[in-house]
């Protein structure tokens, strides 16, 4: 008998049943993406947006002599180097990691949201997806970080067939495109063909702060600033790597089986 054949026998299930209400997740101390408290900036303080590698923390200029911070979550890492760096707390370590959301804007602190697209999204998913959905993913330059998360949702523990959702190595059977990596230009051609090559309707989700923005590469001399150069998305997913909850959150967003759990650059309850 092979070894994990019996192991199955001797432990039971091991499948999760998260996302139902209430059951573990899976995610138990995993640092998530900083908490901004702006009551706690301190005036002339840029501890944080100067150890920001990617450029998400910016300082801008209200008027002649006031200044506050402008947070785009998805240009962050999640290297944590802002918490570190800020003495007041301003920027805190957080648990918040599902980050899945439907309009770019929903991503920055200085913007609200925008319910139009989002609306319009719900009502064309409703009509096009019944039971399951077909995946076809596209590595356009990534690290390999986020495919290894990637990997994960089709172990015991996540399953994620169990959800109606599976990978297809076809763009033929596919219904959503997932994108990972800032786009790399020798990947801009191969991109758009797989997206041509599926067939109507058709969805597009950027998963991870490369895909969504460029990440800490954005504008370099090989790569794009994401998807948005190229394609429009309907599901953003940043992260350095998103972990597997927050991908199957933000599938299931896509799906309107899941709300989304951010607004204007802030986690809503």
């Amino acid at each position: 008998m092979p070894i994990w054949t019996l192991y199955g026998i001797r432990h039971g299930l091991a499948t999760s049943s998260w996302p139902e209400k209430g059951k573990a997740d899976g995610q138990s101390g995993l640092l998530g993406f900083p908490r901004f408290h702006p009551e706690a900036c301190t005036d002339g303080c840029r501890g944080c947006a100067d150890v920001c590698l990617p450029g998400a923390i910016q300082v801008r200029t209200d008027g002649i002599d006031s200044e506050s911070l402008s947070i785009d979550y998805g240009k962050c890492i999640v290297c944590q180097l802002c918490t570190e760096a800020c003495p007041t707390g301003a920027m805190e370590k957080s648990q918040d990691w599902a980050f899945g959301v439907r309009s770019r804007e929903d991503l920055q602190w200085t913007q609200a949201l925008s319910s139009a697209p989002a609306q319009e999204l719900r009502e064309k998913v409703k009509s096009a997806f019944k039971r399951s959905l077909h995946i076809r993913h596209v590595d356009a330059g990534s690290c390999n970080g986020c495919e290894s998360e990637l990997q994960a949702l089709n172990n015991p523990f996540y399953n994620l067939h169990r959800l109606g959702i599976f990978f297809t190595p076809s763009p033929r059977f596919a219904d959503l495109l997932l994108v990972t990596g800032p786009v790399t230009y020798a990947m801009r051609d191969v991109l758009l063909e797989t997206y041509q090559a599926m067939p109507e309707p058709r969805w597009v989700m950027a998963t991870g702060t490369c895909a969504v923005s460029g990440g800490a590469v954005a504008g370099g001399y090989a790569c794009a600033n994401g998807i948005d150069d190229f394609l429009h998305v309907d599901v953003y997913l940043p992260g350095c790597p998103p972990n597997p909850a927050a991908i199957i959150q933000a599938l299931l967003l896509l799906l309107d089986r899941d709300k989304q759990k951010v607004a204007g650059g802030q986690i809503v309850k």
